[in-house]
């Protein structure tokens, strides 16, 4: 077994005290993490906490893979609200570029600095202009550059990374890497404080070594039937634990089904509350037939299950 130098450790602790928390919750244990994600309303598991705990020690990203809907996302929220953190989100989308992305000049500003110089008869060299109009007052902030000025503790969420062409990956590579990123007309800018870093991938497409390599690697897939029945318990209230037994036994069939998409954690949840809405107190078939299009997004599966409520 691998032990960690105290020394090391101690010093690690010390680092994520300065650039990971100002107010908020210190994270000095794996136990603190998850309490602190309970306390969010998160409900974690042992390699969860862990990932978070050594991914704040370590300085690295996290990459979390996993089908839709099982709680990627939400985990970057509930750290943000655990940390007393500001929650920084880029939605990543095909043909996502580094003007959505990091940062964009602030063109009719600068076309006005330029215009008032001329104006004025100023007998300022273009280079002078030059040195103004690309200056951080005309610079505008995208998330990736805002988590990297600010100064107050944050968690980056870049959500759902493999929507983005391959080549587009390479945005990433500097911040994930230094946490700094360079502007060719600017320079450098290198974070004060290290926000927490959190990739989603819905897994639609392989992500390449070179982001790999950069993060430390969470899978948060289904829940087994245990663990969704304290999910939604937790997270619907006035739910009876019956009806939370039923809900997580048929859903844990159902993801035995072969079917085109399972339901996730979300849905369950929207489920559980409509079937509270409805009053339902159990589980019945006509209940149970009626609800479906809340649990299942495509008719073949629909058709698929009625057969086995049938």
């Amino acid at each position: 077994m691998v032990r960690l130098d105290p020394d090391y450790i101690i010093f690690r602790k010390m680092q994520l005290n300065q650039d990971y928390i100002s107010t908020g919750q210190e994270f000095k244990t794996i136990e603190m993490v998850d309490e602190a994600l309970l306390g969010a309303k998160y409900l974690s598991n042992k390699t969860i906490s862990t990932t978070v705990f050594l991914s704040i020690v370590l300085r690295k990203p996290i990459l979390v893979e996993g089908p839709a809907g099982t709680g990627k996302t939400e985990l970057a929220k509930a750290l943000s609200s655990s940390l007393g953190a500001e929650l920084i989100r880029l939605q990543c989308y095909e043909g996502l570029d580094d003007a959505k992305a990091i940062y964009e000049w602030n063109y009719s500003k600068q076309l006005l600095r330029i215009q008032s110089a001329q104006a004025s008869g100023a007998s300022a060299e273009w280079d002078e202009v030059k040195s103004d109009i690309f200056s951080s007052e005309f610079l505008l902030y995208r998330p990736l550059l805002k988590a990297i000025v600010t100064s107050a503790p944050a968690v980056l969420l870049i959500d759902e990374i493999d929507r983005v062409e391959v080549e587009t990956e390479a945005l990433f590579l500097e911040l994930l890497s230094d946490f700094q990123v360079t502007i060719p007309e600017y320079g450098t800018i290198s974070a004060t404080r290290h926000p927490l870093v959190i990739l989603t991938s819905n897994n639609t497409r392989e992500l390449s070594e070179a982001l790999k390599r950069r993060c430390l690697f969470l899978h948060i897939g289904y829940p087994d039937r245990d663990r969704e029945k304290a999910i939604l318990t937790m997270r619907v209230p006035g739910l009876s634990s019956a009806l939370a037994n039923s809900i997580a036994d048929f859903l844990a069939m159902l993801r035995t089904l072969d079917l085109k998409k399972h339901p996730s954690i979300s849905e369950s949840l929207d489920w559980a509350i409509t079937l509270m809405t409805l009053g339902a107190t159990e589980l019945e078939q006509p209940m149970v037939i009626s609800t479906l299009n809340v649990l299942l997004k495509y008719q073949a599966d629909i058709e698929k299950v009625l057969s086995k409520v049938s």
